[in-house]
C-alpha cells in the first residue's frame, strides 16, 4: 500500500509541475487547451482511482465511514465527468463549450456527495436505527439542494434563456454550495478529534484552496482574461492535486475509533431537512413576486410544488420509522422494568439468604456446646462399668453426636465470612463436607448423592469457603433439574489429569464414561453462564486459575471443574489472591 500511495503522490507532482510549465511557458491558443485540458483529465481520474479503494477497504468497520468514502468518490467521479464533457468541446471537436452548458449542472452536483458524505458523520458511532433517519434527513437536504439549481438555474438555460442571468444565478448557487462545505467541515474540525479531526483538516485545506481559486477564475472569466490553461488553472490544480492526496494521507492516520454518539449533531441535521421543507412555500411565494417572465414563474412554481409532494413523502416516510422506534423503545423499556423488578427480587432473597447465614452460624455455635458436652459424656458412658447394651447405646449416642458435630461444622464453614486466601487444600474434605449438608436435603425430595472420589489426589491452591459454595451450588443445579419421580442420582467424582484435579457433576450416572466436556463457560465472551448465581460460580473458579466446563450438548445435565494442583500454581495463585482480597 505504501508503494502504491507512492506512485500516486508521484503521479499527482508530475502532473501538478507540468500543468505550471505549460501555463508559464506556452502561449494562449490551441495547444494550451489541449494540454490543459489532458492534464486536469489526468488529475481527476487519479484523483477518483485514489478515492475508489477506500469504498471496500477501510479502517472502520461502521457502515457510515464505508458510506462517507462511497459518496466521497460519488463527488469525484462527478467531477470527473464533468472534465470530460468540457474536454469533448475543447479537445475533441476543437471549439469553445457553449454557454450556458448543460454540463454544469454535473459541476454543481459534484459537491453535493461530498456535503452528504460530511453528513455521515463517519467519526461517530452510530445505531442502525440512529444511521436509518440520519440517512431520510440527508435525503431532504439533497433534495432541497437539486431544487435550488433546477429553481435557480435551468429556467435561463432551457425555458427562458439568458446568459447574463444563468452565470449569476449559476455563480451565486455554486459559490453557496461551497460556503456550506467548507462551513460543515469547520464544524466537523471543532468537534471530532484523532484521526478523524486532521482528515476533516485537510479535506477542509483543499476545499478552501479550491472555493478560492474557483472564485479568482470566476472573476477573471468576468473580465474576459480567464483561459483555459491560463495561470489562473495553476492553484486550481493544485486544489485537486491536494484533494487527490488526502486517502494517501488517511492510511497514515487511525481511522478506526469511533466517539460516542452526539445528539446535537443529528438534531441539528433533522433541524436543517425541516427548515429546508418549511422554505419551499415562501420560494414559491418569491417567485411569484420576482420580475421574470410568466414561462420562468410558471416552471418555477411547477418545480416547487413537486419537490414539496417529494420532500413530504421524505418526511411521511421519517415519521413512520420515529413512530416504529419509539414503539420499540417503549417495548425495551417495559422488559427493562420487569428484568428491574425480577432483580430486585433476587436481590431481597440474596440478603434475607445473608441473614440466615448470619442466624446459621451463631446458632451453630450455640448448639455445637452442649453437643460437646453431649459427646464426653456419651464417652465416659462407654469408657465405665456399665452392663455392655447400655455400652453400646452410649457409642451409639456418641456416633450421632459426631454425625451432628460435624453437620454443625460444616454449617460454620460454609455461614462464617472470611477473606479469600488461597492455601493447599484437600479436594476429597471440601467436597465431603460440603455434600453432607446438602445429603440429608436431597433425600427429603426422593435425590441420593453418589460420590467416586479418586484417592491420594494432590492439593489444589483454593480458597476452601468459596470452593465449598461452588460445589454446593453445582450440585444443587443438577438436584433441582431432575425427575424426583424417576428415583434420580446426582453422581460426584474427582480424578487428575495433568496438571489439573477434575471435578464432575453428573445428572445422570451411566452415561460418566462417555461424557466429553469441550465446552468452557467463561464469565467473559460467548460461552457465558446462564444465571447470575452460575456466573458468580464461573468468576471464582477463574480466580482460582482453573476453568468451568459443560458438554457441547446442552440437554446433558453436567458440570466439570478443572483446578491446578498447587505444585504448578502456588506462587501464580497466591500473588493473584493476595490482588483479588486487595481489591
Amino acid at each position: 500500500m505504501a508503494r502504491r500511495n507512492q506512485f500516486w503522490i508521484a503521479s499527482l507532482v508530475s502532473l501538478a509541475l507540468a500543468q505550471v510549465a505549460v501555463s508559464l511557458l506556452l502561449p494562449r491558443g490551441e495547444p494550451l487547451t489541449i494540454v490543459s485540458d489532458i492534464i486536469q483529465s489526468a488529475l481527476l481520474l487519479i484523483a477518483a482511482a485514489a478515492y475508489l479503494p477506500k469504498t471496500s477497504r477501510t479502517q472502520s468497520k461502521a457502515s457510515n465511514a464505508r458510506l462517507f468514502w462511497i459518496l466521497m468518490t460519488t463527488g469525484m467521479a462527478f467531477w470527473l465527468a464533468y472534465q470530460g464533457m468540457w474536454n469533448y468541446f475543447e479537445v475533441i471537436k476543437r471549439e469553445d463549450v457553449p454557454d450556458p452548458f448543460l454540463g454544469d449542472v454535473v459541476l454543481f452536483l459534484h459537491l453535493v456527495p461530498m456535503i452528504a458524505a460530511l453528513g455521515a458523520l463517519p467519526h461517530i458511532k452510530e445505531e442502525e436505527r440512529d444511521e436509518r433517519l440520519r440517512m431520510l434527513d440527508f435525503s431532504l437536504l439533497l433534495t432541497w439542494w437539486v431544487f435550488i439549481y433546477i429553481y435557480l438555474v435551468i429556467p435561463f438555460q432551457t425555458v427562458a434563456v439568458d446568459e447574463p442571468a444563468y452565470v449569476a444565478n449559476f455563480n451565486f448557487a455554486y459559490l453557496t454550495e461551497k460556503i456550506v462545505l467548507l462551513v460543515a467541515l469547520a464544524g466537523l474540525v471543532f468537534s471530532s478529534q484523532g484521526g478523524w479531526q486532521r482528515l476533516y483538516a485537510q479535506l477542509l485545506g483543499a476545499s478552501a484552496l479550491y472555493a478560492a481559486s474557483s472564485y479568482v477564475a470566476n472573476w477573471a472569466i468576468g473580465h474576459k482574461t480567464y483561459y483555459s490553461g491560463s495561470i489562473y488553472d495553476i492553484p486550481l490544480t493544485a486544489s485537486v492535486v491536494w484533494l487527490a492526496a488526502v486517502p494517501a494521507f488517511a492510511d497514515r492516520l487511525d481511522l478506526s475509533g469511533h466517539g460516542s454518539s452526539k445528539p446535537v449533531l443529528g438534531l441539528w441535521i433533522t433541524r436543517l431537512g425541516m427548515l429546508a421543507l418549511f422554505s419551499l412555500p415562501w420560494v414559491a411565494l418569491c417567485s411569484e413576486f420576482d420580475s421574470v417572465s410568466r414561462p420562468v414563474k410558471t416552471f418555477r412554481i411547477t418545480v416547487t410544488l413537486f419537490a414539496m409532494v417529494v420532500m413530504g413523502i421524505m418526511v411521511f416516510w421519517r415519521q413512520r420509522v420515529l413512530r416504529n422506534e419509539l414503539s420499540f423503545f417503549l417495548d425495551r423499556s417495559r422488559r427493562s422494568l420487569d428484568d428491574l423488578k425480577t432483580l430486585q427480587g433476587k436481590l431481597i432473597q440474596s440478603e434475607k439468604l445473608a441473614s440466615l447465614g448470619q442466624l446459621v452460624g451463631g446458632a451453630a455455635h450455640e448448639i455445637n456446646n452442649p453437643l460437646t458436652a453431649m459427646l464426653g459424656y456419651s464417652d465416659l458412658l462407654s469408657a465405665s462399668n456399665l452392663p455392655s447394651e447400655e455400652q453400646q447405646e452410649a457409642a451409639r449416642i456418641g456416633e450421632q453426636v459426631r454425625r451432628t458435630k460435624a453437620l454443625v461444622g460444616s454449617l460454620l464453614t460454609f455461614a462464617r465470612p472470611a477473606p479469600s486466601r488461597l492455601v493447599p487444600v484437600d479436594i476429597n474434605s471440601v467436597l465431603g463436607a460440603g455434600l453432607r449438608l446438602l445429603a440429608s436435603q436431597l433425600e427429603a425430595q426422593g435425590i441420593t448423592i453418589r460420590l467416586r472420589l479418586a484417592s491420594s489426589l494432590p492439593p489444589v491452591m483454593a480458597d476452601s469457603g468459596q470452593l465449598l459454595h461452588v460445589c454446593l451450588h453445582l450440585a444443587r443445579q443438577i438436584a433441582d433439574r431432575l425427575d424426583s419421580a424417576t428415583r434420580p442420582m446426582v453422581f460426584v467424582r474427582t480424578c487428575q489429569e495433568g496438571n489439573s484435579v477434575l471435578v464432575d457433576f453428573i445428572g445422570d450416572a451411566p452415561l460418566a464414561s462417555t461424557l466429553s466436556f469441550d465446552w468452557t463457560v467463561s464469565s467473559q465472551g460467548i460461552n457465558r453462564p446462564s444465571t447470575l448465581s452460575l456466573s458468580a460460580c464461573c468468576r471464582i473458579i477463574e480466580e482460582h486459575g482453573g476453568q468451568l466446563l459443560r458438554p457441547s450438548n446442552v440437554d446433558v445435565l453436567a458440570y466439570r471443574v478443572a483446578l491446578p494442583i498447587a505444585s504448578t500454581s502456588a506462587a501464580g495463585q497466591s500473588s493473584r489472591a493476595a490482588a483479588h482480597s486487595g481489591s
